[in-house]
C-alpha cells in the first residue's frame, strides 16, 4: 500500500502561489485556478503529499470560482477543522497526510449528492488523468472516476 507524507523535498518543489495557499493558509483568486474549468476523467492529489483527495466523477461546477467537489474520494485524507478567521465561521479542508491547506467544506452543494459543497484552491492540487492513474500508482481508485 501507498504511503503519502510531508517532506522538505516536496515543499522545495512548491511555485511561490502553492506554497502561499497549502503552507500558509491562502486562497488563490476565484476563476483564476488551474483546474476551476478542468472537466477531463481523473483524480486529484494533494501537491506536496501526493494523497488522494478527489475523484472528477464527484467534480460540478458550484459557479463559486474554485473547483468543487461533492466528497472526497478517501474521507480518511482529508481533515476538517473549525475555521474562524476572517470574521467567519468555516470549516477549513485539509489534506490528512500532507497537512496542505486545501479550502473549505460548506452545506450549500448539491442536496441529491448528500449537500455538501468541498471548495478546493487548484495550487494545492495535481491532477492526474485516468490514463495515467495506474502508471502513477492511483490504479485503485479507477472505479471512481468512471462517467456517472
Amino acid at each position: 500500500m501507498k504511503t503519502y507524507t510531508l517532506t522538505k523535498e516536496a515543499i522545495a518543489k512548491l511555485t511561490p502561489e502553492q506554497h502561499r495557499v497549502t503552507q500558509e493558509n491562502g486562497t488563490e483568486r476565484p476563476y483564476t485556478g488551474e483546474y476551476y474549468k478542468n472537466t477531463d476523467v481523473g483524480i486529484y492529489v494533494d501537491i506536496v503529499s501526493g494523497e488522494p483527495l478527489f475523484a472528477s466523477s464527484d467534480k460540478f461546477d458550484s459557479f463559486c470560482g474554485w473547483p468543487s467537489f461533492t466528497k472526497p474520494i478517501v474521507p480518511a485524507n482529508v481533515s476538517e477543522l473549525r475555521d474562524t478567521t476572517l470574521a467567519m465561521e468555516r470549516v477549513e479542508v485539509r489534506s490528512k497526510h500532507g497537512d496542505s491547506h486545501l479550502g473549505h467544506v460548506f452545506t450549500d452543494g448539491p442536496e441529491d449528492k448528500g449537500g455538501l459543497r468541498y471548495c478546493i484552491n487548484s495550487a494545492s492540487l495535481r491532477f492526474i488523468a485516468k490514463d495515467q492513474m495506474e502508471t502513477e500508482g492511483y490504479g485503485e481508485y479507477l472505479d471512481q472516476v468512471e462517467d456517472v
